[in-house]
């Protein structure tokens, strides 16, 4: 990427953003360009077309709806073994998120 007598090279998974006199004239490919700098045209920048990625720490709320039955052949079980079936139920799905 640079300009000398004019003349402009832009690379590769890029291109150049071109203006005459401070307007907006042209989206420059990849490869070599005139750029008559006496006229008023200039390159603003250069954009890269590669792909990018931002990793950001985000926290997402997720409802869960949980749905529930007690076995009949489990049911002295389910009577006498468990003291509070939503908070149990709650806190295994919690430890599996």
């Amino acid at each position: 990427m640079g300009q000398a007598f004019g003349c402009l090279q832009v690379d590769q998974s890029n291109v150049a953003i071109k203006e005459n006199f401070g307007k907006f004239a042209d989206v420059l490919e990849p490869g070599c360009h005139f750029l008559p700098w006496c006229l008023g045209s200039q390159v603003a920048g250069y954009l890269s077309l590669r792909v990018q990625q931002l990793d950001d720490n985000v926290f997402v709320t997720v409802v869960a709806s949980i749905q529930y039955r007690a076995l009949a052949e489990k049911a002295s079980d389910a009577f006498y073994k468990l003291s509070n079936t939503r908070e149990q139920i709650q806190a295994y799905v919690f430890d599996g998120m």
